[in-house]
């Protein structure tokens, strides 16, 4: 079977780097779909407007062509134990297919009172720009709402940071708009560092978020945002 995609997303992520690793972390964070022009139809949308959520079956295209692992490191083991691919979200799957469960903001049809192609915007979003998308299903509560679901070495809730603005990127940050301001916070609050690496205080990173490239640094219990600066 050979399957292509149905469009790609824009989103507020310029590189994999600190995209959170599950979606509805950063419940800010934006995604826009623009269809290729094969699948544009209106009438392929029809009636979608009325769930708030959708699944994405996506690619991880960064990674495709580095191949499949039948172990892997996940994170949320510190990346010190291998568990097997089928029992994790890894990237490195046999396919490279993914499935995220992103809210349903709006359906765009119109610009300046013109038809135009759909764009479907939604948020909690977690791939990186670009990413091609190969279906859309529709969220069904009273079906995939499991709330006797065990989640094995992930089922603890993910921990946040406070993150902080130092008073040299004050400026720059106070500048952007509140939903980038609320993304790039919610990003960081997760700790985007490496699983495996040292937590060095005194490492400054990077992150492309929101159009800016956002440096940051970390104390024992605080991401210090240093800077914001624009991409060339």
């Amino acid at each position: 079977m050979e399957i292509e995609p149905i469009g790609y997303l824009r989103t507020c992520y310029g590189s994999k780097f600190a995209v959170p690793r599950q979606p509805g972390l950063c419940p800010a964070a934006w995604g826009e779909l623009e269809f290729m022009e094969k699948y544009r139809s209106r009438e392929s949308i029809r009636g979608l407007e009325d769930f708030s959520h959708v699944w994405l079956i996506f690619g991880f295209h960064e990674t495709a062509g580095e191949g499949w692992k039948p172990t892997v490191r996940p994170p949320r083991l510190g990346g010190n134990q291998r568990v097997g691919v089928f029992a994790s979200r890894s990237t490195y799957r046999p396919n490279g297919l993914g499935l995220s469960l992103v809210k349903l903001d709006e359906i765009v049809l119109t610009k300046d009172g013109e038809l135009q192609p759909p764009i479907l915007k939604f948020s909690g979003v977690d791939l990186v720009d670009g990413t091609p998308i190969y279906d859309i299903k529709p969220y069904l509560p009273y079906a995939e709402n499991l709330l006797d679901a065990k989640a094995g070495f992930a089922g603890d809730e993910i921990g946040r940071m406070e993150v902080k603005v130092e008073e040299a990127a004050m400026e720059k940050f106070s500048a952007l708009e509140k939903r980038a301001q609320q993304v790039i916070c919610e990003v960081l609050s997760l700790d985007p560092r490496p699983a495996t690496s040292a937590k060095d205080s005194s490492k400054t990173y990077g992150a492309l978020l929101c159009g800016k490239n956002v440096r940051f640094r970390f104390d024992d219990v605080t991401c210090w945002i240093s800077a914001v600066e624009s991409i060339k």
